[in-house]
């Protein structure tokens, strides 16, 4: 029988002491003296044990098996869609699944504006660490957003504009690719983007941080023992771009590799964030990363270079299941709707707390998505609204909002898939009250948020006004000499002072042009003023003051002085 082909014969009733025939049993018996099992029943051999998922130290050093896609090939457009199209969005999915990474290939006019910005971004950091201005030692960051206005634009590296507007564009193809994929329309994500273009006086949510690492990083803690500093992106894409690899993702196998090792001059790493994965119900998983300069050849021959643009959702923005349950998907409990503000004060919590604890490993907790919070448990899942109205039905189960209103037209239970009778609703109580008493400490802590986010707004404007109000009056002032004397930018004049009104929409045109005397501070930059020459007193901000020059002040003396001295 050995290497020959057995006859054939007619088919035999099936009998249950059949027995097998003597080609499978001799396909079978060496497979068996390798993995003997009483479970394999002679014929069908158990797959070997998957092996134990590596320590989190070891990196593969096979090349990247992430998948390419060019970026032309996930564009949407108008039309139905073509083979082309439907493959790359295939592949770019399978990918994230797979590897939790992806490689976007650009070409034409955006290879040539990413390259250029790594180059730029070399040679500015490059001047800015000759000149001492390095935050740490051997790196330097610089972020960029649109819309905000910044004294320095003209001494940011160049092409970052340019660049924000490629890799913006990148990611928002790549969010559209991915909400394809997924069932749901091509704008499902739109909601939780910024505006394109951005509207006037407003900054973008994303932000493009370009990098400069030297390898003087490799003295200190990170030149030995094999440990970095794992990152789990927050907002919904990352796009990274470098003249040398020192990316390593961790794959859903627990396995860390080399994602960029094959990238380009013109490519883009493409990883996911909490905020995607917690839009689309853990169905697109955060991707965990971090990176190995130690080994980086940038690094070792004099420097790398990178460009990280981060897609972030705008803070007043909702995180919803809604569109993936209506595509079909199934959402846990867990995956409430939630406001930006708030996912993103949780997240930064929750790394305060890790970065608290001693000797921190890595664990694969991140496809696990965490506990039921107390806010999820007392809201209601379809819209997010706390259980003010909760009721008890027939099978013990409380609900509320739009759900309550899903099991009565189902007349049946949504958690135990009992029969309920619509007519038997009993108030639950106690649920009602704590469903108050959370929602009350919920809105007191986004006030307090958006409070802190005025707060800083507040104190940016005030320290533009102020170097604006230095520069027209020939003073030099310097971004620390406004950050250290916040008090300043609010009362840039002392009491006593004379100075000079200017006006502003606000000001009574009677004392435009006059001067005054300062008496006293307010609050909020008011001054409490006295008119030189009629004694008038008059309540100013310090917007409308100036300040009176020397040549000013000297001829005011002899007049005060006779005034004083009459007196």
């Amino acid at each position: 029988m050995n290497g020959s082909r057995p006859p054939m014969s007619a088919p035999m009733p099936p009998s249950s002491n059949a027995v097998a025939s003597p080609a499978v049993r001799s396909l079978a018996t060496p497979l068996q003296s390798h993995h003997p099992s009483p479970l394999s029943l002679g014929l069908i051999p158990l797959p070997p044990p998957r092996p134990p998922p590596p320590p989190p130290d070891v990196v593969s050093t096979e090349h990247s098996p992430v998948a390419r896609v060019r970026l032309g090939d996930i564009m949407p457009y108008d039309g139905a869609p073509d083979g082309v199209y439907v493959r790359a969005v295939e592949a770019l999915s399978g990918s994230l699944m797979r590897h939790n990474a992806a490689v976007i290939e650009l070409s034409g006019e955006d290879s040539v504006v990413v390259r250029c910005a790594l180059e730029s971004a070399k040679m500015y950091f490059k001047a800015r660490g000759q000149c001492g201005s390095w935050g740490k030692p051997g790196r330097l960051v610089y972020a960029f957003r649109a819309g905000r206005l910044s004294e320095d634009a003209d001494l940011s590296p160049p092409c970052i504009n340019d660049a924000f507007k490629c890799l913006g564009k990148a990611s928002r193809a790549a969010l559209c690719a991915i909400a394809k994929h997924l069932r749901l329309r091509c704008d499902s994500f739109n909601h939780l983007l910024d505006d394109t273009p951005l509207p006037a006086n407003e900054a973008s949510s994303s932000v493009l941080v370009a990098a400069y690492s030297q390898a003087s990083l490799q003295n200190g803690k990170g030149s030995s023992g094999g440990k970095y500093a794992n990152e789990v992106e927050k907002g919904l894409l990352t796009l990274i771009a470098s003249d040398s690899p020192a990316i390593q993702v961790y794959d859903p196998n627990g396995r860390w590799y080399l994602a960029d090792s094959d990238l380009g001059p013109g490519d883009l790493l493409l990883l996911t964030g909490k905020a995607l994965s917690h839009a689309t119900a853990g169905l697109r998983p955060a991707a965990s990363f971090r990176t190995a300069f130690e080994n980086s050849p940038g690094i070792i021959n004099g420097g790398r270079a990178s460009l990280t643009f981060r897609l972030m959702p705008q803070s007043n923005a909702v995180l919803d299941c809604s569109p993936i349950a209506a595509a079909g998907h199934v959402i846990p409990q867990s995956y409430q709707p939630i406001s930006v503000s708030r996912f993103m004060d949780d997240l930064s919590a929750d790394e305060d707390v890790m970065g608290s604890l001693p000797d921190k490993t890595y664990e694969t907790r991140n496809n696990a998505h965490p506990e039921p919070s107390l806010r999820s448990v007392l809201s209601d899942p379809l819209s997010g609204a706390f259980l003010e109205d909760a009721v008890v039905v027939s099978c013990g189960h409380s609900f509320g909002g739009n759900m309550l209103k899903k099991v009565l037209e189902m007349a049946r239970c949504t958690l135990c898939n009992a029969d309920i009778e619509t007519g038997s609703l009993i108030p639950n109580l106690a649920l009602r009250a704590a469903a108050t008493a959370v929602k009350h400490e919920d809105d007191k802590r986004l006030f307090h948020n958006a409070a802190l986010r005025k707060r800083r707004k507040e104190v940016g404007d005030q320290i533009d006004a102020f170097k604006r109000l230095s520069k027209e009056n020939g003073e030099m002032t310097t971004d620390g000499d406004c950050l250290r004397q916040q008090k300043g930018v609010q009362y840039p004049f002392a009491v006593n002072e004379k100075v000079l009104i200017k006006g502003n929409r606000r000001t009574p045109d009677k004392f435009v042009g006059r001067e005054a005397m300062i008496t006293s501070q307010c609050l909020n930059g008011w001054y409490l003023l006295k008119i030189l020459d009629s004694g008038e007193s008059v309540r100013l901000q310090y917007r409308s003051l100036q300040k009176l020059s020397n040549s000013q002040t000297d001829d005011r003396i002899q007049p005060q002085q006779l005034l004083q001295s009459s007196s």
